[in-house]
């Protein structure tokens, strides 16, 4: 009967180790924002630059391929960009030429380059499209690139117009379009999604809906389109067609100010999420753009960051945060436990 027991209860843990997120080396405890005994808002979920940091485990093909070949470097290098969807998350990586993708369910990995395996020299924006399409931006080609979700391939979007520097991008799902920014022509710019333009938004200047080398931008829930105006140093808002609706943010050196704005996001409850590269952080703003809570600071361990860029908040999975934390050559994953505010 002890047997039994013994073995009844050994069983048990390893179930609840099998499904609980493990502790990651070196943190002995929970990491919350603000610190205790303040009430948490933010904690730190995970970090990862490698598919064995996700579990992701080589199969016997992948195995006897380096075998043959010797061992691909799979690690992250200069992620600027991340989106995430029911367990699949996607990073693009200059570094690597390519966008790494992560499939958690199947414990699988790819990196994923244009046809035959020609790579993709600056894939900087990532959005998420209709069943389970990923749409990525390349700077440097001018070009908007699709990826299938079994595919292996990043496939050229036929353009009918063409863009200078296409960075951030987003899928605007109730009209069924594509929103780009094109950062050397100080627009956003509205298409089709076989690539036809709709409309361009904008001009070179600081006046409302004016642009000095806008750069990532993000479409809500509610259909705000928020947009980093990076030299005009703030975030802009419009509405789903490019009317101007407003902006918040500033130059300078103190906590709130928006001087190297990069990567922006809102979670289900509408706060928006900001990376700046001068502070090495993550700065939360309410709707009206009133500094909430910034998080981070310049460092390697967990929850700082190095030149953070592009981010993702993935309101399906509880208001899950993904940052790309370029010179660390990692993405972080925190969580937003606050509730409304």
């Amino acid at each position: 009967m002890i047997a039994t027991s013994r073995h009844l209860a050994l069983c048990i843990v390893l179930l609840l180790a099998s499904i609980l997120p493990a502790m990651p080396a070196g943190l002995a405890e929970r990491m919350v924002w603000p610190p205790a005994p303040d009430r948490p808002r933010i904690e730190f979920v995970r970090s990862f630059t490698s598919p064995a940091d996700l579990g992701i485990e080589k199969g016997l093909f992948a195995r006897f391929k380096e075998f043959l070949f010797g061992a691909a470097d799979e690690r992250l290098v200069r992620p600027m960009a991340v989106v995430a969807r029911a367990g699949i998350i996607h990073v693009a990586d200059p570094g690597v030429r390519g966008v790494h993708r992560f499939d958690l369910a199947r414990g699988e990995y790819a990196l994923i380059r244009a046809a035959d395996d020609l790579p993709l020299p600056s894939p900087v924006g990532l959005a998420l499209g209709p069943d389970g399409t990923v749409y990525a931006t390349d700077s440097v080609l001018g070009k908007v690139f699709v990826i299938r979700p079994e595919s292996g391939q990043a496939v050229p979007l036929v353009l009918s117009a063409p863009l200078r520097q296409p960075t951030g991008i987003a899928y605007d799902a109730g009209h069924g379009r594509l929103i780009v920014t094109d950062t050397a022509a100080h627009q956003i710019v509205l298409l089709s999604r076989d690539g036809r333009e709709i409309r361009r938004v904008g001009r070179r200047g600081n006046g409302n809906g004016e642009f000095n080398y806008p750069t990532h931008l993000w479409l809500d829930g509610q259909g705000r389109l928020l947009v980093t105006d990076s030299l005009n140093f703030r975030i802009q808002t419009f509405d789903a067609d490019g009317g101007f609706t407003g902006m918040f943010g500033r130059q300078g050196d103190g906590t709130g100010d928006t001087s190297r704005a990069k990567g922006v996001a809102t979670d289900r409850y509408g706060h928006i999420y900001v990376t700046d590269a001068l502070f090495h952080a993550v700065q939360i703003f309410d709707g009206a753009g009133r500094l909430l809570l910034p998080i981070g600071g310049q460092g390697h361990d967990y929850g700082e960051f190095w030149l953070p860029a592009g981010l993702f908040v993935d309101t399906a999975d509880g208001d899950t945060i993904y940052v790309a934390d370029s010179h660390n050559r990692r993405i972080q994953v925190m969580r937003y436990v606050g509730g409304a505010t």
